[in-house]
């Protein structure tokens, strides 16, 4: 079964035709977009106002209504600098074509999408470079059913971008685009995760560290937290533009995890900048990766029937102790190419309603379209509760295989992988960890990088693969 999403998935209102640039796209090269998004250093190629204003013109243009019709588009930022410039010019593009722009301000990826379903919007624009520093930024586009545009969208969109949209096109100054910002969005957003924890349920007595990395959560997560009852002690809630993820977040989970062991709290929240990934941390201060929430939530959600496909999807990432660990309980591990969107396309091919990946991108198809690391948060807190245990208990749900992951940098151009010594190392250290363990080497999607990972349950022999695999790809580099 393929783990690509599908090429032209229908996001118009129903009844309408999926427009034809779409169509002549579908085998074309992404150009601006990579696996997730545009993305790159801000005011600098291609992150620039000028390129969000294309943008803006291109998808307006696909996307526009025919016959005069009014269009929406919902955008969401976090709260990096760069982000007010995008803004300011990926809307200006859209309501060129006539598209009405509602401004969300500061929120999460996840609000993004839910919003573009919420107020029947026809795209949905998320300004982030996610876990990046705040000298990079991003776009990423939501259709109208909150999914993320396809590759086919993608290709068709940058197309047109450096084609370049025609003064033609522009509507007249009556049919332009209003501007509008939604002043209850964070309100509509944390109405929408509590819904996702039992009703009968609560978080009186438990406190709660919340690190929100600076980022597009810094107001609702908190919120969201105490309106369940929990106490809540917050990090990473004073953005100013260039903090966003400085030492902070679920890639800096140290400084979580010490005010969770200072406070004495039960648990500690680690969202990213865009806070659609979670890391979490028990009360001893040990952190629980995307791999044990997963095979906690899995195993919960099949003893109560609630789990569809009888499977989870991960990625080729996702440890083997996981696997090892739902086998055992008559359960499935569908393995999608690294990437939320490769999990999302699995998990809607095989009508499962779980996945996500390692790092905290958790999927929860009854609820939402793309990761939350709130609502995953909500659902380890939920399991908490319903059992009475402590974090440390219920958030080491198997042993993992060790494993080891390292990077091997090469030249833009180069292909270090197609070096007879290269090809046959690899084979050697596959046939070395044949029936007990694995190896995964992949490029980086968005940096020139080779990803070495070996996993087995001799931690030494994992040591040794990855090192020797990933010194020689840099020499040959």
């Amino acid at each position: 079964m393929s783990n690509e999403v599908s090429l032209v998935p229908l996001i118009r209102k129903e009844g309408e035709k999926i427009p034809q640039q779409i169509k002549q796209a579908a085998k074309a090269d992404r150009g601006y977009f990579g696996t997730d998004g545009v993305r790159g250093r801000a005011n600098a190629h291609p992150i620039t106002a000028e390129m969000a204003l294309r943008l803006g013109q291109a998808a307006g243009k696909i996307f526009g209504g025919e016959g005069g019709a009014r269009r929406r588009v919902v955008i969401g930022k976090d709260p990096r600098r760069s982000s007010y410039m995008l803004e300011s010019a990926v809307g200006a593009g859209f309501m060129t074509m006539g598209f009405d722009v509602y401004s969300l301000g500061p929120l999460p990826t996840p609000a993004v999408s839910m919003l573009v379903k919420s107020l029947r919007a026809d795209l949905g624009v998320m300004i982030s470079a996610s876990h990046n520093p705040f000298h990079d930024n991003g776009l990423k586009l939501f259709g109208a059913d909150g999914f993320k545009l396809s590759d086919a969208q993608e290709a068709a969109i940058s197309a047109l971008m450096d084609e370049g949209v025609s003064e033609t096109d522009f509507v007249g100054p009556r049919a332009m685009g209003r501007h509008t910002h939604l002043d209850d969005s964070h309100a509509r957003y944390i109405e929408f995760v509590k819904n996702t924890f039992p009703r009968e349920l609560r978080l009186d007595g438990l406190r709660i560290v919340v690190d929100c990395a600076n980022g597009a959560a810094y107001k609702v997560a908190p919120m969201a937290l105490a309106e369940l009852g929990a106490e809540v002690i917050a990090l990473g809630v004073s953005p100013d533009g260039f903090n966003i993820n400085e030492g902070v977040g679920s890639t800096a989970p140290q400084a979580c995890a010490a005010k969770v062991v200072e406070t004495r709290a039960d648990l500690g929240i680690a969202l990213d900048g865009d806070a659609d990934r979670v890391h979490l941390i028990d009360e001893t201060g040990a952190i629980i990766d995307g791999d044990q929430i997963m095979g906690l939530i899995a195993e919960s959600w099949a003893a109560r029937g609630a789990l569809k496909g009888g499977a989870l999807v991960a990625t080729v990432m996702s440890n083997m102790g996981l696997e090892k660990h739902l086998k055992a309980r008559g359960l499935g591990l569908v393995r999608a190419k690294v990437g939320d969107r490769f999990v999302v396309a699995e998990m809607r091919e095989r009508g499962c309603n779980l996945g996500g990946e390692q790092s905290g991108h958790i999927v929860f198809g009854d609820f939402a379209s793309t990761g939350d690391g709130l609502v995953a948060a909500l659902q380890v807190m939920a399991e908490m509760v319903r059992r009475g245990e402590k974090a440390s208990r219920i958030g080491r749900v198997f042993t993992p295989y060790p494993q080891l992951l390292k990077n091997a940098r090469y030249a833009p151009g180069a292909d270090p992988l197609e070096k007879p010594e290269v090809k046959s190392a690899i084979a050697e250290a596959e046939s070395r960890l044949e029936g007990h363990g694995r190896l995964l080497i992949r490029k980086s999607g968005t940096e020139p990088l080779i990803r070495v990972m070996a996993e087995d349950e001799d931690a030494a022999l994992v040591r040794e693969l990855v090192e020797d695999l990933a010194a020689l790809i840099g020499r040959a580099a």
